[in-house]
């Protein structure tokens, strides 16, 4: 990145070190940086080892991460979900069907019934070692599902700043001096700490990586999928989560699924194995930041756990990556931020005591003159920006 490139905040809100500074009157923070200090990331120990925010323009750069200010202000915890914000969370799955650890044994599978396991919500990890470019943590824990399964769990995770040579090698590119960059992964690794075996007929657990971004009126997000008959690949999409999604929020074409990421209106999608090609895009063509999120997706796989709210006939038929728009969750509501989000799981982990698995999910996020985000947008999604801003009406 060129060091000459001028710093600008724009409609984005608070800038990093602003938002680092309000979360360290609430809690510890551990700063990544690279060596010159453009590249930073924001972690929070007490929140799960959690990625808050990031900057490609250190301190005075627009901060990428969406944070709740006003909850974590009030110093009170939810029942439901302390949606504290964060670009990289660490979950487990599955979130709903009969194999769920969000609903407890016999409840209705609607939002009041609806809870987040302290485990990943409001318990901390604990931080083994940091420096400058990583942070590692763990936790154990136990989580029974919906089934009456009780899970023993140990869970490994670490954050690893990337530096620049190295992340546009993982996007497959040379670097573009135009092009300010930040890029980071999360290698999350769970163990069955436990002394029976995980087995499907009493369900499974998967890793399931979340990343709160700040909405805009012209956020997009944008996820190619491998084009072919539905009678071989599956649904293109998965979108009843919630509901059917409006047709001006979502469109679904052969090669590639678009979501509105205005933060105005409660929507998820999801996309199989056999559609996924492992890396989810958003454009926010108000801001010119292009976030790419690429994930681990094992070759063959095809069993991930189900996470429809709803008791189901395959319960090892769910997505590997999602994404959700939030809003009003009814008219009136407040919503939960607002927020989008990218999301991507490991397989269901069928593990022997002992036994391990491990995910890897990698966000990347790009701003500079729309001429060089269009070229990356095309090497990595496979679609242009033009593509991306068109696709919805309201975006036109």
């Amino acid at each position: 990145m060129a060091s000459s490139l001028s710093i600008t905040l724009n409609s984005r809100g608070a800038t990093f070190g602003e938002d680092v500074a309000f979360l360290q009157k609430h809690t510890d923070v551990i700063v990544l940086r690279d060596t010159k200090g453009h590249a930073k990331v924001a972690i929070v120990p007490a929140w799960q080892g959690r990625v808050m925010t990031s900057s490609a323009q250190g301190d005075e750069g627009s901060s990428f991460g969406w944070i709740n200010r006003e909850l974590i202000d009030s110093g009170k915890l939810l029942p439901h979900m302390n949606a504290f914000g964060g670009e990289d969370r660490f979950w487990l799955g599955p979130e709903g069907g009969q194999f769920s650890i969000f609903f407890a044994p016999g409840a209705q599978f609607d939002l009041a019934n609806w809870y987040v396991p302290p485990a990943f919500d409001t318990l901390p990890f604990q931080s083994l070692s940091h420096n400058h470019s990583h942070a590692a943590f763990s936790s154990e824990f136990a989580v029974t599902n919906y089934s009456g399964t009780r899970f023993e769990v140990r869970v490994d995770r670490r954050i690893n700043l990337l530096a620049s040579g190295t992340a546009w090698h993982r996007l497959g590119l040379h670097s573009k001096r135009d092009v300010h960059l930040v890029a980071y992964e999360s290698d999350n690794r769970i163990v069955n700490a436990g002394r029976n075996p995980w087995a499907k007929d009493t369900g499974l657990l998967s890793i399931w990586i979340l990343g709160m971004f700040t909405p805009a009126p012209n956020a997009t997000i944008a996820v190619p999928i491998q084009p072919g008959p539905e009678s071989e690949l599956g649904a293109r999409v998965t979108s009843d989560y919630f509901g059917a999604v409006p047709p001006e929020r979502l469109k679904v074409t052969g090669s590639a699924v678009f979501l509105s990421g205005d933060g105005k209106y409660r929507s998820k999608i999801g996309i199989n194995p056999k559609r996924s090609k492992g890396v989810l895009g958003a454009y926010d063509a108000d801001n010119q930041v292009l976030t790419i999120v690429q994930f681990d997706q094992p070759k063959g796989v095809t069993e991930y756990v189900n996470s429809l709210w709803k008791l189901q006939g395959n319960p090892y038929g769910g997505d590997v990556a999602n994404s959700y728009n939030d809003g009003p969750p009814s008219p009136g509501a407040k919503p939960l931020g607002p927020f989008f989000e990218m999301e991507s799981s490991s397989p269901a982990a069928a593990l022997a005591p002992g036994a391990s698995m491990e995910h890897i999910h990698r966000t990347l996020h790009l701003s500079g003159p729309e001429a060089s985000l269009d070229a990356v947008s095309r090497a990595v999604l496979g679609l242009s920006l033009g593509e991306i801003k068109s696709a919805l009406p309201a975006n036109r």
